[in-house]
């Protein structure tokens, strides 16, 4: 019982740390990387459909991005989704690809994206330690209901502490590259 809970946990921990490693993807470096775009949704006949699902995204350079999209009249719907995800980049058309240039990043955005960068870790790490609360709290019941012993109660609770720091460590980490990638590209 104190090892489905613990499995549990540990499963929602290693999902709270995918969660914030797919928000790390979407703050923008200085580099083209197709996974900047990967979140933006087409309206693909009444239907919002992944950009990925409708045209092809490549790296042209290091600062571009071309999406080739696999049907003429979804040039259109493809620029307009890109202007309105908020990520600050305007596409160009030319014919039917769609060019999409990246901005140099200024010091004061870079600033900004560290903070974002923070500020989803710091949630990242709330979301685990949630996760190691409601653990503890299953064991405390079990121990209430006199379902398991005192000692085994506590050393599941050890356990999930580290486990706890574990995926913290790696919160930690996931966001330490990030920032240093931000600020020295």
């Amino acid at each position: 019982m104190l090892n489905d809970i613990s499995k549990d946990a540990e499963s929602r921990m290693a999902k709270a740390v995918e969660a914030f490693r797919n928000e790390t993807k979407k703050l923008r470096t200085g580099r083209a990387h197709p996974s900047l775009l990967e979140h933006i949704k087409i309206d693909y006949y009444g239907n919002s459909t992944p950009l990925s699902q409708v045209a092809n995204v490549a790296i042209s350079d290091s600062r571009t991005l071309s999406i080739t999209p696999w049907e003429k009249n979804m040039v259109q719907p493809i620029e307009k989704a890109i202007m309105n995800a908020d990520l600050g980049l305007n596409p160009r058309t030319a014919g039917t690809v769609i060019h999409v240039p990246l901005p140099p990043l200024t010091e004061e955005r870079r600033k900004d994206l560290v903070r974002a960068l923070k500020g989803e870790a710091e949630n990242g790490r709330v979301a685990v330690r949630n996760i190691r609360r409601d653990a503890n709290s299953d064991f405390k019941e079990l121990l209430k209901a006199k379902e398991v012993g005192e000692d085994d109660a506590h050393n599941a609770e050890e356990k999930m502490q580290k486990l706890t720091d574990h995926y913290v460590a790696e919160i930690d980490k996931l966001s330490a590259e990030k920032e240093q990638e931000l600020m020295h590209d």
